[in-house]
């Protein structure tokens, strides 16, 4: 996975945390992603245009409007992000279409108590990534400054 880079637009302060909004280029330079076969960023990225960013500062790192800089996300932090978007959902379906199962429903019940499953997953998910802690952790980091801004 590629480490993405962009220019800081803006700088500010929220509570003890340093954080900026980074103007990312959102070409996708994997070819795995690229071709819809990696992680999904290819298909998103085809979108074309810049995205902007709201990341957090790493504590001994000193930047300035308009410098360039590369975002990290921790691995585990990703992971920890599909499971809830992708996970939870899943958990609910299968959960769900095995207690339809072992209470003996129809076919139809259990797809249609698999399909609640999914929705039950989706609302918990959602409630989860609501939590302000969470989405802290999801927040990348400027983790480096490549060059200065240009006057």
């Amino acid at each position: 996975m590629q480490i993405p880079h962009g220019q800081i637009v803006s700088m500010g302060e929220n509570r003890s945390e340093r954080q900026v909004v980074v103007e990312v280029k959102s070409s996708i330079t994997c070819e795995r992603c690229e071709s819809g076969k990696g992680c999904g960023a290819g298909l998103l990225g085809k979108q074309g245009g810049n995205k902007y960013v709201e990341a957090t500062l790493a504590a001994d790192l000193v930047v300035s409007d308009g410098d360039h800089v590369s975002l990290m996300l921790e691995p585990q932090n990703i992971l920890r992000a599909a499971i809830i978007v992708y996970g939870y959902p899943l958990g609910g379906a299968i959960s769900a279409a095995i207690v339809a199962f072992a209470i003996g429903l129809s076919d139809i019940a259990g797809a249609l108590a698999a399909l609640a499953g999914i929705v039950v997953g989706i609302l918990v998910a959602r409630i989860r990534l609501k939590n302000t802690r969470c989405l802290r952790d999801f927040m990348p980091v400027v983790v480096d400054r490549l060059s200065a801004a240009r006057d």
